[in-house]
């Protein structure tokens, strides 16, 4: 294995890698938005899983669940609140369809990224 080192001011600060690079490439939306609350609110469990290499795998688990999540929420709610017909009236359609979107987006993000 060879080391490979970056010259700081002077200081030569080793080349860190991590196996989770792959991962964090394939990331989604709610993979990105955990990782920055862990980041900004949880610094030490972001620290303690970025040394161990585990961050990329909870970030790709959160992300999966999460759309899984969204798809769900989603379904229930046009069961509860159908769209309307989107012949008859196209931007209440779109209205109505974002504000599904938003409701599933608020739950995932209290149940799966802020906690």
């Amino acid at each position: 294995m060879k080391l490979t080192y970056t010259n700081v001011n002077g200081y030569l600060i080793l080349n860190l890698t991590y196996k989770s690079g792959n991962q964090m490439e394939q990331l989604g939306k709610y993979g990105f938005l955990r990782r920055d609350y862990l980041k900004n609110h949880r610094n030490s469990l972001y620290q303690v899983m970025l040394l161990q290499d585990t961050i990329g795998e909870h970030l790709l688990e959160v992300d999966k669940e999460a759309r899984k999540r969204e798809e769900i929420i989603m379904k229930q709610l046009e069961g509860k609140d159908p769209l309307p017909d989107k012949e008859k009236d196209q931007m209440a359609w779109v209205r109505a369809g974002n504000r599904h979107r938003v409701i599933a987006e608020e739950i995932i993000l209290k149940e799966l990224i802020y906690v």
